[in-house]
């Protein structure tokens, strides 16, 4: 099973969150600021690793840098920011997916599930409905699974692991009504229940980030009570 980093200040979360991964098979390393954390890479570098953003010595965000530096090690951040721009910020030096706290265990293995097989997509796993190694285009959005690119009318459009599973799902039968359970099957390997405001909140931020590039974007539309489509071209 994969190795896991664990870096947080608080070790209330690295040890409820170790417990829940370990449950699930993985070898976890902690740490408890990110100087420690890129000393210990050094030697033991990771598959995967979970970053706080405000830690003591060296935060989150410049400990993904200096990791850019030399690894593309998938990286999921824990936050408790509620702003958008720390995200996108983060997103464009090379994370993979944020978490806000608090959140469930579960929500956080399902995560961390998805972030590795998105890793290993590049050795040519297919993801349900779509083969992984093809660019798939609709009119102006262009969506490359393989290198984890998003473009909207040739602008790019920063999306996290979970956003672009579900536009993919959406997109890849435009016109098709996709249900929140049949999106969350297209984001995640196995059955999860999520509440239907979860992916709710991932349609709201796709659209808000397609908008920062078109204010025009309409693409994604809700049929209330059903679900969500992606309009046919």
């Amino acid at each position: 099973m994969p190795t896991i980093a664990l870096v947080d200040d608080d070790r209330n979360i690295l040890t409820s969150v170790s417990i829940a991964l370990e449950a699930e098979g993985y070898r976890i390393m902690t740490y408890t600021d990110g100087a420690s954390a890129l000393d210990g890479f050094k030697t033991s570098p990771p598959d995967l690793a979970i970053l706080d953003i405000k830690m003591p010595r060296m935060d989150g965000m410049e400990l993904l840098r200096r990791m850019r530096q030399k690894t593309d090690t998938p990286v999921i951040f824990l936050t408790s920011k509620d702003e958008e721009i720390d995200e996108l910020f983060g997103l464009k030096m090379g994370a993979d997916d944020f978490i806000r706290k608090p959140f469930s265990q579960r929500l956080l293995v399902e995560r961390v599930k998805a972030v590795l097989r998105r890793g290993s997509a590049k050795d040519g796993i297919v993801t349900k409905e779509i083969d992984s190694a093809k660019v798939l285009e609709r009119g102006q959005l262009r969506m490359d699974p393989e290198r984890h690119t998003c473009t909207w009318k040739g602008e790019p459009v920063t999306l996290t692991v979970t956003e672009f599973l579900i536009l993919q799902a959406l997109a890849s039968r435009p016109g098709v009504v996709k249900s929140r359970n049949a999106l969350m099957d297209a984001a995640y390997d196995d059955q999860v229940y999520v509440d239907d405001r979860t992916i709710d909140s991932h349609i709201k931020r796709l659209r808000k980030k397609f908008k920062v590039v078109d204010d025009e974007f309409d693409m994604i539309e809700t049929l209330y009570g059903v679900g969500y489509r992606f309009k046919e071209d």
